[in-house]
């Protein structure tokens, strides 16, 4: 008897999240594998996405559990730093407008 899980994939204006019946000892690889999301979008290229279980990044090999929700990434354009920088100056820009 299998286990359902979730594989989700977040583009920048669809979220698509593909439900899965897996084996008890599947991992995140043969999950996003079964999903047929990689023939969706052949844009992934699994070894070089981070992928992880409810946000925190975990490995291919990781074993998932009942409910699971295995989500791929999508690459950051910038650092977290320099995100909050771009954001703190177009703020200031705002400002000085008004």
């Amino acid at each position: 008897m299998g286990i359902e899980i979730e594989v989700v994939y977040a583009l920048p204006d669809e979220q698509v999240v593909i439900p899965v019946n897996v084996e008890p000892a599947a991992t995140i690889q043969d999950a996003i594998r079964l999903s047929g999301i990689l023939e969706r979008f052949p844009e992934i290229v699994l070894e070089d996405r981070m992928v992880g279980i409810f946000g925190r990044c975990m490995a291919l090999d990781h074993p998932v559990q009942a409910h699971d929700r295995v989500e791929i990434y999508r690459p950051l354009h910038a650092s977290p730093a320099d995100a909050r920088r771009m954001r703190a100056e177009a703020r200031r820009r705002r400002r000085a407008g008004k």
